[in-house]
């Protein structure tokens, strides 16, 4: 079965196809089925929005549509930027919102920069079936970036399961704990569980 990912982030489409090949699903982007959606993330949690999105580019592609919201979560900031990751600070790029972080965390001590990723992944199919699953990984805002993999906030995530930041860690280190890719693990088990998939 063909999967359209509700986004035109090659990085995340990568991450996906890696995990979800292991049920024959195939993931593409929007573009390779002609589709262009700009969706709204009007949720408060990642699970609405992850839904919000998949929802409209099945509606728009009509075929299977997975997508998956995603974001930081650190203690020191109350929760931010939380659903707004993408968008903190309104700024444009991923070594400007990691700039912006690490100056409102320019006070807090070392010890006090607990964080976690989560992601909600949900995939709604042209019969009206969905199906959602979540992850998390805990770690900590470093006080400089550190890799050069990944992307957004990787380099200064550092996950003491890994003993590195994620942008330090090699693809399938970062997907055995990332946040996606518990979400996706828990993803492939729900939908062997509610479309009875092999």
């Amino acid at each position: 079965m063909k999967l359209v990912l509700a986004s035109k982030n090659p990085h995340k489409l990568r991450e996906m196809e890696t995990i979800l090949s292991q049920l024959g699903l195939e993931v593409v982007l929007e573009s390779d089925v002609g589709v262009d959606v700009d969706v709204e993330e009007t949720g408060t949690t990642f699970a609405e929005n992850a839904l919000l999105k998949a929802r409209a580019v099945m509606e728009a592609s009509g075929m299977a549509a997975i997508a998956d919201d995603s974001g930081l979560m650190v203690d020191a900031l109350g929760g931010a930027p939380g659903v707004y990751s993408a968008r903190y600070g309104h700024l444009d790029s991923d070594q400007a919102r990691t700039a912006y972080l690490l100056h409102n965390l320019e006070q807090v001590p070392a010890g006090e920069r607990s964080a976690r990723f989560v992601s909600a992944i949900a995939c709604v199919l042209p019969d009206g079936r969905t199906v959602t699953a979540q992850g998390s990984c805990e770690g900590e805002i470093l006080f400089a970036p550190r890799g050069e993999n990944g992307f957004g906030y990787d380099p200064v995530f550092y996950v003491p399961e890994l003993g590195k930041t994620f942008a330090e860690a090699a693809p399938d280190e970062k997907n055995a704990v990332s946040h996606r890719g518990r979400a996706l693990h828990a993803f492939l088990s729900a939908w062997k569980e509610n479309l009875h998939a092999e």
